[in-house]
């Protein structure tokens, strides 16, 4: 079912529809669906599922469903094997693992123009409670997700578990972090912060080299890149047991570029329409391979990617763009008041939300380094040209305005440097004896990096000349968080190594944030 603008339309509680039928270029025949009698197929289609199911974006009666079509996922053409002809595809969302308490369900058309990608927003279903989901093309079940609708508004919310995640370049490692994570089995979300894939044409681990064999540049090579990721057992995993609230960053499209501007071979200069066309494609198929709704699908070049989940009166989750709108890396003018990261517009909004009514705990989920971090360990100043620093006006224009709004409990949670960090933001970052607004959380790799090591030459140089920096650990995995509202805990979760699959994981640090008393401005 979709509505006048091609996008599914809204579905609420209802039975599955039934009598649909069409015919693909693989001679996919679509009965009924649910029927349990075999449809009429020919035995050689290949698996229509191979990428796995996923859902997103939860809302206290709902969540986005997402899966693809795709045989053959890497297929260079990035029609995933499925040729150019729509396909029905049925969708059933149950209160029970073995779909015995059926509460919604429905048919959409996945269309070659959106790489037979499916995106369904769910709604009308039971707030705070697990649900089960699958989709159906002719006799093909795909296999089945769970995911966790969002407690009601303003509901008492006593507990919950939220994981950080970012950064998995496939040719980097195996996702051994994405095992353990599963085996928490009971998050209420991933958080994703960017670097879902990796634009390079590198070969790394054998078996798991890019696809294309080649840097990407057209929506097809994206298409083929997001496939290949997608096809990972413990990814496919991870999304399935899971729902997700995703980001993008840099390497979803390109190394470090910054709006309009490119940054290939560190030659910024690329014709600025010609770098739009190839953040066109990067863009739409991120799009089709994420459980996002269909206000996130890409307009050309632009996509809105920054928004705001809530959960109950214990969380609220602002999810930011820091690359779309930023201003070009320029470091000699770090502290210039016009430079931006978020844009007049994300400004605007992120400043109303944070100083309007929020829940107790305020995550800003973003992408690169918000605390000053000076990379020199003697005289000089050096910094990161691609974090915060670089726009040190507006960050410090955020931190000054967390105080003003009195915006309750603000925790930052960052990816991009694949390195675990904990860091307390000051009211001055001069003086550590100022109150402490807010605290960052980074979280290293899924796999970036490789092997990694609990500390790398020079990081005790680092930390002290950056006190409010606690500790730095490169090696892989993930943070997970218990929030309650009396505090919350962050589990710095590491894997040993990458090179291999099935490393365990264990807890390296874990950091208390206490509930502060809102600070009134200084």
């Amino acid at each position: 079912m979709t509505d006048a603008r091609g996008a599914p339309a809204r579905v609420t509680r209802r039975t599955f529809l039934g009598g649909a039928a069409a015919l693909t270029s693989t001679a996919i025949v679509l009965g009924a669906p649910w029927v349990a009698a075999a449809d009429a197929v020919e035995p050689t289609v290949p698996p229509l599922f191979t990428l796995g199911v996923a859902s997103g974006d939860p809302t206290p009666d709902g969540v986005v469903l997402w899966t693809r079509l795709a045989p053959d996922p890497v297929a260079l053409d990035g029609r995933g094997g499925m040729g150019k002809r729509p396909v029905l595809v049925g969708w059933q969302v149950a209160e029970d693992p073995g779909f015995r308490r059926v509460v919604a369900g429905g048919t959409v058309v996945a269309r070659a123009e959106d790489a037979h990608s499916v995106h369904v927003e769910v709604a009308g279903l039971r707030p705070a409670a697990d649900h089960w989901y699958r989709f159906r093309a002719g006799p093909q079940f795909s296999p089945v997700g769970r995911t966790r609708t969002a407690p009601a508004p303003g509901a008492r919310v006593d507990r919950f578990a939220l994981a950080i995640a970012s950064c998995q370049s496939l040719p980097d490692g195996y996702y051994n972090a994405y095992a353990a994570m599963v085996r928490d089995d009971d998050l209420d979300l991933v958080a994703w912060l960017g670097d879902y894939i990796y634009e390079s044409a590198a070969t790394g681990i054998p078996g798991r080299g890019h696809l294309p064999a080649r840097e990407t540049w057209s929506l097809a090579d994206y298409r083929v890149r997001h496939g290949q990721y997608r096809t990972d057992p413990d990814l496919q995993a991870a999304h399935a047991a899971y729902a997700w609230a995703i980001t993008l960053d840099d390497h979803d499209v390109e190394n470090n570029w910054a709006g309009d501007v490119s940054q290939v071979d560190d030659e910024p200069d690329q014709d600025p329409a010609v770098f739009r066309a190839r953040r066109a494609g990067a863009f739409r198929a991120f799009w089709e391979h994420m459980p996002l709704r269909w206000a996130q699908r890409p307009q050309g070049s632009a996509m809105l990617v920054h928004r705001r989940l809530t959960f109950g009166d214990l969380l609220d989750v602002h999810l930011l763009d820091t690359r779309q709108y930023r201003s070009d890396q320029d470091a000699p003018h770090a502290g210039d008041p016009s430079r931006t990261i978020l844009g007049a517009a994300q400004r605007a909004w992120l400043w109303g939300g944070l100083a309007g009514p929020t829940a107790r705990w305020n995550v800003l989920a973003q992408q690169v380094f918000f605390s000053p971090r000076d990379l020199d360990p003697g005289p000089a100043v050096d910094i990161d040209d691609d974090s915060w620093d670089d726009y040190a006006a507006e960050r410090d224009a955020l931190r000054d305005h967390l105080v003003v709004a009195r915006t309750a409990n603000p925790v930052i949670v960052t990816g991009d440097v694949h390195a675990h960090h904990a860091c307390d933001v000051h009211a001055d970052p001069r003086d550590l004896a100022s109150p402490v607004v807010a605290t960052e959380l980074v979280t290293t790799s899924i796999s970036s990096g490789g092997d990694g090591g609990e500390h790398a030459p020079g990081d005790d140089a680092m930390l002290a000349a950056n006190p409010h920096i606690r500790f730095v650990d490169r090696r892989r995995g993930y943070v997970r968080n218990t929030v309650t509202p009396a505090g919350w805990q962050a589990d710095f979760r590491i894997v040993d190594e990458v090179s291999t699959r099935g490393a365990p994981a264990r807890t390296a640090q874990t950091v208390d944030i206490p509930v502060r008393e809102q600070l009134r401005p200084l």
